[in-house]
């Protein structure tokens, strides 16, 4: 049995820790320094490589009868052996040129390296005239690579992680952006009641379990890894807008040469990094370009709801922070994206940011009705709500600009549209239907990629081709790929259009519409008399 030194992080306390492995011990010698002794163990040492990297060999260990024998009044508290033998790794590292200031988690080094590291420099021990050995140390910083003072190293609060895998480890060596200091707001009960007055239409309304589950998950089906899935119906207008946000990163702001198939097969590193710029942008339209802001959970009530009021215990848990530059946004993001990719209420906090970020007042004015609410009946995202993501306003209409109806007597009612060319577009059933126009801000957006609305549900269509973008795009063929998050895909869905064919358009006006796809419907909104191939893939009903 062996017992080694273990700090508590949060009271920084010393504290013996017993192990049942006696693969190596470390006793003190005559000099005061620590000094190896080998204990010969076929199994320990065949797992010695998994113990280092999951963190069970974390730090110096010593017997505990010569511990009990040496020289123990002379030394200084445990929690300072304990904090400069860290340090000790710490400036070793630097020689070696590798930095752990900023990493999540430290896997330690093999005993080999800890005896002949500590023997050459400051442990914290005193030698035998009764001075401390400090002068070894600053010898071997002077000479190493430059490194921070290892006084702000903070290595009593840094905890060590199991490392899964090899992506994983990357995630975590990599050297990350300083946290911004940030003036947090935590909610209070007017706000969470405006809030939900103008999600809801009343403060007695709650998030249902869809929209509590639902985060900003990636899928891990080979040829979809950059598709968020949906878990139940309900948010999917959110989704749907993330989405094409992310595919806009993706397909057209990351500089690369790989082939279509290359540049959706994404990794998790990049994907999520797509994540936090999407709802960068997102929010920043929101926020009018001058500002935005932020929701986080804390994981604990913020406030005691009174009266007319019923608590979800969701809105009572946030703190949000404003932003007045692009830049700081897209930090804070990235520091709290896995409350939004991996949390449980992801979905929740973005739309919560957005209406922060647009202001409860100035959606109120953006709407054709002040009442108008932004998750409508069985928990469906209303267009107002897919309006705020995609363009920055939540307006009631596709249509562009205003428009005026004439109520008699000299008054009118204004109707609020889309006031320019947005970066996504929007392709909706019901205009088939005559039942809205699509005008041709949303239809023809700046970036080949549009949300679908069909049958009461959003989904996405892309093209990988920037030009099909433009109204004057000659392309008589051209392939859109179409992703919904809660079809449960297994492949890619690519359907090929084609235009100015006479056999087709005389096909589709004999057809029974019913019988088409409502896809190919929604198509045909923009593309008159397309006929739309399959590929071989089964047609969505």
């Amino acid at each position: 049995m062996r017992k080694s030194f273990a700090v508590h992080p949060d009271s920084e306390r010393s504290e013996y820790c017993s192990s049942s492995s006696q693969d190596s011990l470390l006793t003190v010698s005559k000099e005061g320094f620590p000094s190896e002794k080998k204990v010969v163990d076929t199994d320990s040492q065949k797992n010695r490589s998994s113990r280092i990297r999951r963190g069970i060999m974390a730090g110096p260990i010593a017997s505990s009868s010569q511990e009990s024998n040496r020289r123990r009044p002379a030394r200084k508290a445990p929690s300072s052996v304990i904090a400069t033998l860290e340090d000790c790794r710490e400036a070793a590292n630097w020689t070696n040129g590798v930095s752990t200031t900023n990493t999540k988690s430290i896997p330690s080094a093999p005993v080999e390296w800890e005896s002949s590291k500590i023997s050459n420099l400051h442990t914290g021990f005193i030698d035998r005239s009764g001075h401390e050995r400090t002068s070894d140390i600053k010898h071997h910083l002077k000479n190493s690579a430059p490194s921070p003072k290892l006084d702000g190293l903070h290595v009593l609060e840094m905890v060590l992680d199991d490392i899964e895998n090899e992506e994983s480890l990357c995630d975590v060596s990599r050297t990350t952006m300083p946290e911004l200091s940030l003036d947090k707001t935590p909610m209070d009960q007017m706000t969470a009641t405006a809030l939900k007055e103008i999600i809801f239409g009343s403060p007695l309304a709650c998030f249902t379990e869809e929209w509590k589950q639902q985060n900003f998950t990636f899928s891990d089906t080979p040829g979809l890894k950059y598709g968020i899935v949906q878990k139940k119906g309900g948010p999917c207008g959110v989704l749907a807008a993330v989405q094409a946000c992310v595919l806009q990163k993706l397909l057209f702001e990351e500089s690369s040469n790989d082939s279509l198939v290359e540049r959706l097969e994404v990794s998790n590193v990049l994907r999520t990094k797509c994540l936090s710029q999407a709802l960068a942008d997102i929010l920043w339209r929101a926020g009018n370009m001058k500002r935005a802001t932020v929701a986080i959970n804390t994981g604990r009530s913020l406030f005691t709801p009174v009266g007319r009021y019923k608590s979800d215990g969701i809105l009572e848990m946030i703190t949000y922070v404003t932003m007045e530059t692009l830049d700081d946004l897209t930090s804070v993001l990235e520091q709290h994206i896995r409350q939004f990719e991996s949390g449980p209420f992801g979905c929740i906090l973005l739309t919560v940011s957005a209406i922060l970020s647009r202001t409860i007042a100035t959606i109120q004015s953006d709407m054709d009705v002040p009442t108008s609410t932004l998750i409508g009946a069985h928990g469906y995202c209303t267009q107002e709500l897919v309006n705020l993501l995609l363009c920055g306003w939540a307006v009631s209409n596709v249509f562009d600009d205003e428009m005026k109806l004439d109520s008699g007597n000299g008054n009118f009612t204004l109707l609020k549209g889309i006031k320019a060319h947005c970066n996504i577009g929007l392709l909706s059933l019901f205009e088939h239907y005559n039942i809205c126009k699509v005008g041709s801000h949303l239809k023809t957006p700046k970036f080949p990629i549009w949300v679908v609305c069909s049958e009461s549900h959003f989904s996405v269509l892309f093209c990988p081709s920037e030009d099909l973008a433009t109204d004057h795009c000659r392309e008589e063929e051209f392939d859109l790929y179409f992703y919904d998050g809660l079809a449960n895909q297994q492949e890619p869905i690519r359907l090929t259009v084609y235009l100015h064919c006479a056999a087709g358009a005389a096909e589709n006006d004999n057809a029974d519409s019913d019988l088409i796809p409502p896809l190919e419907l929604c198509i045909r909104t923009k593309w008159r008399n397309a006929v739309v191939s399959w590929n071989n893939t089964d047609p969505i009903l």
